[in-house]
């Protein structure tokens, strides 16, 4: 008898063993990402299953011509992941994929079979932006992102070089905030900001007279 109820804890403990989540599962889930949809990728992003936020657009500067492949690096850890793919620019049609255990591929085809058809509308376009207000242009940096801000840049939006580190020898983890104080004058300003994945995040023509907390990840514009 005894030996019989040895044999069913354990067939239970194997039972709950197999159907653990898959998103306990850790792993490497970098991968490459492929567009054979027949249009251009302007932006992908890529954010853990369980996040409410898609975060950084992971092309940065770059756009992914069809048939061409980017490799995504992503951090050792959990591998359940969404994905998502934004064509054209300017609120272009987008297309998605949830729940996959990027542990167990390579790469990612997205074909555009699964594209959101409602036509989304496009903004007016303006000249480029020209401000001759003045004030304060400090500001604190508050870092909502999960990853730490390795390095955040700030110029004038009339200047042709990012300047000085403006965190100097400091970092800005996830959840904290950084006071970047600035010296009164012109409000139109550049932003760059640099995560410790490599990834950057950039804003042009921000009034930071406006602003008082810059929350990143940067919300696209």
């Amino acid at each position: 008898m005894l030996f019989r109820r040895f044999l069913g804890a354990l067939a239970l403990c194997l039972f709950g063993l197999s159907a653990a989540p898959a998103l306990a599962q850790q792993g490497d889930p970098s991968f490459n990402l492929v567009n054979r949809s027949g249009r251009l990728i302007f932006e992908a992003y890529a954010s853990l299953a369980i996040d409410q936020d898609w975060g950084p657009d992971r092309l940065g500067d770059n756009a992914l011509p069809n048939g061409r492949s980017f490799a995504l690096r992503l951090p050792q850890g959990p591998c359940m992941w969404d994905l998502r793919v934004v064509y054209e620019r300017a609120n272009g049609p987008a297309e998605e994929k949830r729940s996959i255990n990027l542990c167990t591929v390579t790469e990612v085809v997205f074909d555009g079979r699964q594209m959101a058809q409602t036509p989304q509308p496009r903004p007016q376009p303006t000249p480029p932006q020209r401000s001759t207000a003045t004030g304060n242009p400090s500001f604190n940096l508050v870092n909502q992102s999960r990853v730490t801000v390795m390095e955040a840049y700030v110029s004038l939006s009339t200047e042709q070089e990012w300047g000085p580190d403006r965190l100097g020898n400091d970092t800005v983890p996830a959840g904290r905030n950084f006071a970047i104080r600035l010296p009164e004058g012109p409000c139109l300003h550049d932003v760059r900001f640099v995560y410790e994945n490599g990834q950057s995040d950039e804003r042009r023509g921000v009034n930071l007279c406006d602003v008082t907390n810059l929350v990143l990840p940067l919300q696209r514009q």
